[in-house]
């Protein structure tokens, strides 16, 4: 259920392999026992418009969105553990940032098809 959304500058130089870097947060979120690979949604997009205002050059920015229940611990841990994970694997990125953020169990609604109805 968690939904890893990575945001970044476009272009980057070199551009990081995303599979590689989503499969990498995948692993981090995992090891920390907070949330199961298999429940992980990761999906990456680059913006070629922006403006960094304190004189950046390129970013890396992770929202990470879970249903609420997790203690302030196991958020900072998780937050620490997505960030060691992108710095290793984009070090050359000027500013890599983490958030973590509850959804309200009662407004997040999804529709999953079941084997037997998918085409």
């Amino acid at each position: 259920m968690p939904h890893l959304v990575l945001e970044y500058s476009e272009p980057l130089d070199p551009m990081p392999d995303w599979a590689a870097v989503m499969g990498a947060l995948a692993d981090a979120v995992t090891a920390t026992g907070i949330a199961r690979r298999e429940d992980l949604k990761l999906r990456a997009t680059g913006y070629r418009h922006l403006l960094l205002a304190d004189g950046s050059r390129s970013f890396l920015h992770l929202t990470l969105s879970l249903l609420e229940g997790r203690a302030p611990d196991q958020k900072e841990r998780l937050a620490l553990a997505c960030r060691a994970c992108l710095v290793a694997a984009c070090p050359r990125i000027d500013a890599i940032s983490v958030d973590i953020r509850d959804m309200d169990a009662h407004a997040y609604k999804k529709r999953v098809l079941q084997p037997a109805e998918r085409f």
